[in-house]
């Protein structure tokens, strides 16, 4: 399976006018969460929500980051998501729940996300 890079535009929750574009993130269905640059989010005001929370790195080590809260759009794609504050030398990378926020699905072939279909209801 192939690995791909998108753009996604954040907004800050409580303030939609201040926003940003960001370019290349690597789509990793492996993470759990969206990892963003943490000066990117500063810039637009997103607020550190949770601090130390712990993560396990592809390569096995623990390592901790602050969680923040933005509206994340790719395409015809959004939700309001918990991303994680990237520090210098961390990967960009669209996680797992947001694509799952986006209702979308990776399709590797094509290199693009597509629409997962109605969701489930009781």
């Amino acid at each position: 399976m192939g690995t791909f890079r998108i753009a996604c535009k954040i907004a800050n929750v409580a303030d939609r006018e201040r926003s940003a574009k960001v370019d290349r993130l690597l789509v990793d269905t492996g993470s759990d969460y969206t990892w963003l640059p943490g000066k990117t989010l500063e810039m637009i005001g997103v607020q550190r929500e949770k601090k130390d929370v712990s993560f396990v790195m592809a390569n096995g080590q623990a390592i901790t980051r602050t969680v923040g809260f933005v509206i994340i759009r790719v395409d015809e794609y959004f939700t309001v998501d918990e991303v994680v504050f990237g520090e210098p030398g961390d990967q960009s990378l669209l996680g797992a729940r947001t694509l799952e926020g986006f209702n979308a699905s990776v399709d590797p072939k094509r290199k693009k996300l597509v629409a997962s279909g109605p969701l489930s209801a009781a």
